[in-house]
Parts: structure tokens; C-alpha cells; sequence
């Protein structure tokens, strides 16, 4: 009897840990399929923990730390750690959370295999034309063909040309595209390092490290640039900086896997920082 008493206490304790891990297996799977699908010229699937690139690599996708410090997580995250926070699209109706910065936390080396080493060259290799604005503007900027994001910037850029003129300041010219250079205040590699992102509007533009904080060492929000431009830009798989708490509002960058175009599974948690 005392041993039956002992191994129901066992069960009783071990089963929320059973519960736990695979609520945890169920949201992980569910983000690795969106990662696989948001990126079908480069993975084959997932496995367990790994994702499984064409070329037969594997790479995990979780390292099962949790409760990381916001600094660990833009310094030292794993993929699933991108998704820490969910990017919600539609009208900016209030200030994003403290430290909520969907999109800012990036998992280096699933980007450098992607699109290439702009410190090794490996990037200019990738480089293409696109027409910016091509009937109010008609010059070319450079963006990579990797992933199509060259083809969906150009998507982009003939939607924003219908746009009445009153949008133009915001649009021309751009502030840039690709710059191999790390973020300021960090030793992590931009976006626009992989081609991969375009700033717009830098007369317009709103940038946390610009702004002084408040008594409470929050920085306030503040944006310029159009809901209407925003929109098109998340249409073609490109976040915008202007839903981080740390904001960027000239910032757009192709990160489809985090819009793939639909919400978070609704099991996901937000990690605190």
C-alpha cells in the first residue's frame, strides 16, 4: 500500500511536467511550420527539435532556456526565442510594451546560411535591381534575389506608386538598403548587412536612441509614417521597426515567417524579458 501511496504522489508531481512539455512540443512544432513554409527554398522540414535544411543540415530550433534577460535574448537567442513576442499588423492603437521589439531578436546563423556573409562577400553575389517607385521615382536600389525578397520589393514598390501624393515625402527618396554594418550600440550584424531590409522616410523617421527617456527610463513612442504604407509593406512579408518598443519607424525588413501572414498560435506565450 505504501508503495502504491508513493508511486500515485509520483505520477500526481511528474504529471503537470508531462502537460508542460507537451503544450511546449505542440507551440514549437507550430512555429517551425510556419518557418519551414515561410522559407521553402531553403528547409525541408522539421524533426523533433531541428529543422531540416535541403541540404541536410540541421540546426535546433529551441534551446530550452527560458526566463532570459531581454540583452540574452538579442545576444544570445535561439530560433525559437524570435518569436518571443507576436507581431500584430493593423493600426498602431498604443505603444508597443516595455521591451516587446517583435522581430529585433534574430538567430545569426540561420540568416548568414540563408543569405550569405556580407563581411565575406557573400552577399554582393546575391544583389539585384529593383525599381523604386518606378512611375514618381524610377531609380534603382539594390536588394537581394534570395528568398524573393528582391520580387516582393518590387511588389511593394508598385503598390506604394498608386498612393496619392500626399505619401510621397515619406517614400522619396529612400534612406537605403544594403550596408554591411552591425547595429549601432551592438556587435550584432544589421539587417541590411543581408539585403534583406530598407529604411524610408529618414526626414520622417523616429528612432528610439534619438529620443530622451522619461522619469521612469522609458522611451515614448513616437511615429510618422502612415498606416497605408505600413500595410503594404506587411502585405508582401516585410515587418516594420515601428512596432518595436525600441522603434525604428523608417525600418522595414523581410520577415515573413513572424507575419506568415496570420497571427501566432494562440498557445504561444509571450517569454517576459
Amino acid at each position: 500500500m505504501i508503495f502504491h501511496g508513493l508511486a500515485k504522489l509520483f505520477l500526481i508531481a511528474i504529471c503537470p511536467l508531462f502537460v508542460v512539455t507537451a503544450a511546449r512540443a505542440t507551440e514549437n512544432d507550430a512555429l517551425m511550420e510556419r518557418v519551414v513554409n515561410s522559407y521553402p527554398a531553403f528547409l525541408a522540414g522539421h524533426e523533433g527539435n531541428t529543422l531540416i535544411w535541403k541540404d541536410g543540415t540541421r540546426m535546433p530550433f529551441d534551446d530550452g532556456k527560458r526566463g532570459k534577460t531581454f540583452e540574452t535574448l538579442l545576444n544570445a537567442p535561439s530560433i525559437r526565442d524570435m518569436f518571443y513576442a507576436p507581431y500584430l499588423s493593423g493600426k498602431v492603437t498604443a505603444a508597443p510594451d516595455v521591451n516587446s521589439d517583435p522581430g529585433r531578436v534574430r538567430y545569426e546563423p540561420f540568416f548568414l546560411k540563408m543569405y550569405g556573409d556580407c563581411r565575406k562577400g557573400e552577399t554582393a553575389r546575391t544583389l539585384v535591381d529593383v525599381v523604386w517607385l518606378p512611375k514618381k521615382w524610377g531609380k534603382k536600389i539594390k536588394m537581394t534575389r534570395i528568398n524573393g525578397v528582391a520580387e516582393q520589393l518590387s511588389k511593394v514598390s508598385r503598390e506604394l506608386d498608386l498612393l496619392p501624393a500626399k505619401f510621397d515625402n515619406y517614400l522619396i527618396p529612400p534612406a537605403g538598403t544594403v550596408n554591411c554594418r552591425v547595429i549601432e550600440g551592438t556587435k550584432r550584424l544589421s539587417a541590411h548587412g543581408s539585403a534583406t531590409a530598407i529604411d524610408i522616410a529618414q526626414q520622417h523617421a523616429n528612432y528610439w536612441r534619438w529620443a530622451k527617456p522619461d522619469s521612469k527610463g522609458r522611451y515614448p513612442y513616437q511615429n510618422q509614417i502612415p498606416a497605408e504604407i505600413v500595410a503594404i509593406f506587411e502585405k508582401h512579408g516585410f515587418i516594420w521597426g515601428g512596432r518595436w518598443y525600441h522603434y525604428d519607424t523608417m525600418h522595414f525588413e523581410y520577415r515573413p515567417e513572424l507575419l506568415n501572414i496570420g497571427a501566432i498560435p494562440s498557445n504561444v506565450k509571450k517569454q517576459k524579458p
